[in-house]
């Protein structure tokens, strides 16, 4: 039997636990959406049934039923069949990251617009508006950055 290639499952999981933590603290996802999202960015097969996952990670079926709608709901994963075969089957969406960072931008762009309507606000004083200015060119440059980005 060959040794399997890469790191051992305990560093594996320790990994997909930080995603859960990095998750929950910045997106304010259940730590298991997390876990579910770490999992399928490193697991082999790609696809894996809801058993699968949950036994990778410890998660109870109802609890990761749950998660795994919310997570295709957001389309962040997909869930499909195979055919000819009963099973449902997961899978991380190929520009899962891109969609997250486009939502992310999208909320600075809607925030552009609040902060644009304040510098309308009439301020007879521009140090008064400097903060509101350097939101503005903060998201502007944002902006640029990930428009000259490859899709």
């Amino acid at each position: 039997m060959a040794a399997q290639e890469g790191p051992d499952r305990e560093r594996v999981l320790d990994w997909v636990e930080r995603v859960a933590t990095f998750v929950s603290a910045e997106w304010g996802l259940a730590p298991i959406s997390g876990r579910v999202l770490g999992w399928l960015m490193v697991c082999d097969p790609p696809a894996q049934t809801a058993s699968d996952i949950a036994g990778a990670i410890g998660a109870s079926r109802a609890s990761l039923t749950t998660n795994m709608h919310l997570l295709t709901t957001i389309r962040l994963v997909r869930k499909f069949r195979k055919p000819g075969e009963r099973n449902v089957y997961y899978r991380i969406e190929d520009d899962a990251w891109s969609k997250v960072i486009r939502q992310k931008l999208a909320v600075f762009a809607a925030f552009d617009e609040v902060a644009a309507d304040g510098l309308r606000l009439g301020w007879a004083d521009e140090a008064r508006t400097a903060r509101i200015r350097s939101a503005r060119s903060s998201i502007a440059a944002l902006t640029k950055v990930l428009d000259q980005a490859p899709d």
